[in-house]
C-alpha cells in the first residue's frame, strides 16, 4: 500500500484551560487553505459553545474515529481531524485508519455564540491530554472555544512549533473522496425519536459482526432487523462501527438514517447514521463491509476519466467561496453550464477532496482537504490501468460495446445494456458493478467518449450546425 509521511505543524498543543468564569478550549490549527490562499495556522472562530458538553462529546467521537481501525485492529492509526469554517458553521471531519468509516460533526449557527466563523480548511490538533480533559466537561460549564492561534500567537509565528509526522496512505485519501460521492446518492430512509435512537443503538453488538451484512427496515417509528435486503431497507454493515455514536447518545434528540434505494436481494451497501444534537449534528458513514474500505468502491472513476468534467471542475472551483451549501442552480447560472454538467463537476471536485457532501441538507459544501489531492487520481490503479489500455490501442469498439485485449493477451468482451457496461472479466463476475466499472469497461467508455468528441460539427452556408455521423469498425477505426 502506497503511503507517505504528512508533516503537520501546530504552534502549540491544543489545550483546555480554566479561566475566570469559564473554561477555554483552544484548538490549534496547522497550515491550511483560506480565501486568501495557503495560511500557516489560520483562525476560524473565537466565541462560546451553547452546549459545551454536547460539543465536547461530539469532538471526542470524531477523534475516536480518527484514531480507530475497525478492521485489522492491531495496526496503528492516528490522523488528526480536519476542520472547515463555512461562515455560519464549523465542520470537524475524520476518517478511520482502516478506510471504512467517515465521521463529521457539524456545529451549526445555533451551537455557536459570540463570534464570527471564518472560512477555510486545515487540520486541528486533538491530543490525548485534551481528550481526557474534554471527557470531564460538565453540563453547566461555560466553554469558550478558539479554533486557531490566539491574537498574540498570530504575530509570533516564528516561535517553536509542535510537529507531527503521520502516515498518509493513498487508499485513505481515495476513501475520503469516495465517501462524499457515494453519500450523494443517499436519501433519508428513517427518523427515530430520541428514546428509540437510544434503544436501537444500545442494542447493537459491540464485537465484530458475523454471518454477512445486517439490514434494518423502518417500522412504526423504529428499526426492525431483517436478514436480507427488501425494498425500503437500509444496510447496517459492521454495526460495531457505530460505537463512536455512544459518546453523544444521552444528548440525542433524534436519529436519522440514510442510504441508497435497494431492491430485494441486493448486495451490501454503504449507509449514513446521523445523530441530531442541540445546535449540531454528528454523522457516521459506513462502507459496505468492515473489511472493505471506501477506496475501492469505484464511484469516482467515471468522473475522473472525462476531459469535459475536468474542464468544468476547474471553472466551478473558481466560483466556490467556502459556502456551507453549494447551490447547483446558482453555479449553473454563473458558469453558463447545465445543472447536469455542474453536478458532474462537483463529483469530480469531490474526488479530490475540494467539496464534501452533507446528507442532512442533500447538498455539497466547499472545503479543501489539507493534503495532496492530486494523488487521489494519480494513484487510482483501475484508472491508471484503463488509460494504459487506451494508450496501447487495446480497445476495439462495435455497436454493442467493444472488446479489450488485456496485458496478458486475454480478450474481454464489454457490452452496453441500457447504458450499463458489463464485462466478461473476473472483476465483473465477482462484483457485478457493485464497486464501479472494471478497467476494461472504463477503457471502453473512454474510447467511446473520445470517438464522440472527434465527430466533427460541420457548418453549412446558412450557419446551421450539422453533426457528421461516424461509424466505428470492430478494429476501432472510423469510416
Amino acid at each position: 500500500m502506497t503511503r507517505s509521511l504528512q508533516a503537520v505543524a501546530y504552534h502549540r498543543p491544543s489545550v483546555l484551560e480554566s479561566a475566570a468564569g469559564a473554561q477555554r478550549l483552544g484548538l490549534e490549527t496547522s497550515r491550511g487553505a483560506t480565501p486568501s490562499g495557503p495560511t500557516d495556522h489560520p483562525r476560524f472562530f473565537t466565541g462560546f459553545l451553547t452546549s459545551p458538553q454536547v460539543a465536547s462529546a461530539g469532538l471526542l467521537a470524531v477523534a475516536d474515529v480518527a484514531a480507530a481501525r475497525y478492521y485489522q485492529r492491531q495496526l496503528r492509526a492516528s490522523l488528526d481531524p480536519v476542520v472547515t469554517g463555512n461562515g455560519d458553521r464549523l465542520r470537524f471531519e475524520s476518517f478511520s485508519g482502516c478506510g471504512g468509516v467517515y465521521a463529521r460533526l457539524d456545529i451549526l449557527e445555533a451551537g455557536l455564540d459570540g463570534g464570527e466563523v471564518g472560512h477555510g480548511t486545515t487540520n486541528v490538533d486533538v491530543n490525548n491530554p485534551l481528550r481526557e480533559a474534554l471527557s470531564r466537561i460538565g453540563a453547566e460549564d461555560p466553554l469558550h472555544l478558539r479554533v486557531g492561534p490566539e491574537e498574540l500567537a498570530v504575530t509570533t509565528l516564528d516561535g517553536p512549533v509542535v510537529e507531527k509526522k503521520v502516515p498518509l496512505p493513498d487508499r485513505w485519501l481515495r476513501g475520503f473522496a469516495e465517501a462524499q460521492v457515494i453519500a450523494a446518492g443517499f436519501d433519508l430512509r428513517a427518523e427515530l425519536s430520541a428514546a428509540e435512537a437510544v434503544r436501537f443503538l444500545r442494542s447493537l453488538p459491540r464485537g465484530g459482526s458475523r454471518g454477512g451484512p445486517r439490514w434494518v427496515v423502518p417500522a412504526g417509528g423504529a428499526l426492525r432487523p431483517t436478514t436480507r435486503a427488501v425494498p425500503g431497507a437500509v444496510c447496517l454493515p459492521g454495526p460495531e462501527r457505530l460505537i463512536a455514536l455512544q459518546r453523544v447518545l444521552r444528548h440525542a434528540t433524534a436519529l436519522r438514517v440514510y442510504g441508497p434505494t435497494v431492491a430485494a436481494g441486493a448486495d451490501a451497501t454503504a449507509s449514513a447514521w446521523e445523530v441530531v444534537l442541540p445546535g449540531m449534528r454528528l454523522t457516521l458513514t459506513l462502507s459496505p463491509d468492515a473489511s472493505r474500505g471506501f477506496s475501492g468502491e469505484g464511484g469516482v472513476l467515471d468522473a475522473l476519466s472525462t476531459d469535459e468534467a475536468a474542464e468544468d471542475a476547474e471553472l466551478i472551483a473558481v466560483l466556490l467561496a467556502w459556502e456551507p451549501r453549494v447551490e447547483v442552480a446558482d453555479l449553473a447560472a454563473a458558469a453558463g453550464l447545465t445543472p447536469e454538467r455542474v453536478r458532474a463537476a462537483l463529483v469530480r471536485l469531490g474526488t479530490s477532496g475540494r467539496v464534501g457532501y452533507d446528507t442532512a441538507e442533500a447538498a455539497y459544501f466547499h472545503r479543501e482537504l489539507p493534503y495532496d489531492a492530486e494523488r487521489v487520481e494519480r494513484h487510482n490503479p483501475r484508472l491508471r490501468s484503463a488509460r494504459a489500455l487506451v494508450a496501447a490501442g487495446a480497445i476495439a469498439l462495435d455497436g454493442t460495446g467493444g472488446t479489450v485485449t488485456a496485458e496478458d493477451g486475454h480478450v474481454h468482451r464489454v457490452r452496453d445494456t441500457a447504458g450499463v457496461l458489463t464485462c466478461s472479466c473476473l472483476w465483473w463476475a465477482k462484483y457485478r458493478g457493485g464497486r464501479g466499472p472494471c478497467k476494461h469497461a472504463l477503457a471502453v467508455r473512454m474510447v467511446r467518449r473520445g470517438a464522440a468528441v472527434e465527430v466533427a460539427a460541420t457548418v453549412d452556408g446558412n450557419g446551421t450546425a450539422a453533426v457528421a455521423r461516424q461509424t466505428v469498425r470492430v478494429d476501432g477505426g472510423a469510416r
